[in-house]
């Protein structure tokens, strides 16, 4: 569109207007500059924590034999384990802590805990706590109540099986 310069009807300059500008070779490709990254570090495998110790087992009459079970984990990571809660004492709403060795999670009645059995009798566990263990929905785990100790063990059956071919081996090589 024409535009009055000055006033004058004759001269007109052309309005100024936005043009593409075409490059003559491609955009140059992004690089990262080696000076500026640095090479990572070496590190040493650190060294494996030591077991949780255990409450000391009681002695006496009262002492109560452990028992075994077996649960699989559903989708939400719960596992029905309602014959060893109830032998543990721990009904629902019960506070417990998590805590892992070794594969092993290892489930202590708590009264500060941060988890609690759920309305319906089930075990929950924590999503950061099957991650570190590498179970998934459907696996299978060992469940070990110990109600002198107020204590649960849950071993994926995995780990189970290895340490009983373990075990058998070294029987069979003496």
């Amino acid at each position: 569109m024409p535009v009055r310069v000055g006033g004058d009807p004759h001269r007109c300059a052309q309005a100024a207007t936005m043009t593409r500008v075409r490059r003559s070779s491609p955009a140059p490709a992004e690089q990262m500059i080696a000076a500026l990254i640095p090479a990572p570090l070496p590190r040493a495998r650190p060294p494996r924590p030591p077991l949780p110790r255990l409450p000391a087992k009681p002695a006496g009459p009262d002492q109560v034999e452990p028992y075994l079970d077996l649960g699989w984990l559903d989708p939400s990571g719960r596992i029905s384990a309602r014959l060893l809660l109830h032998l543990l004492g721990w009904p629902p709403g019960h506070r417990v802590t998590f805590d892992i060795a070794h594969g092993v999670i290892t489930v202590t009645s708590a009264a500060a805990g941060r988890h609690n059995i759920g309305a319906t009798g089930l075990l929950a566990i924590p999503g950061a706590v099957r991650q570190l263990c590498h179970l998934t929905a459907g696996d299978v785990v060992v469940l070990l109540a110990d109600p002198g100790r107020d204590l649960l063990l849950i071993h994926p059956a995995r780990t189970v099986a290895q340490l009983l071919a373990e075990q058998f081996a070294t029987a069979d090589d003496a």
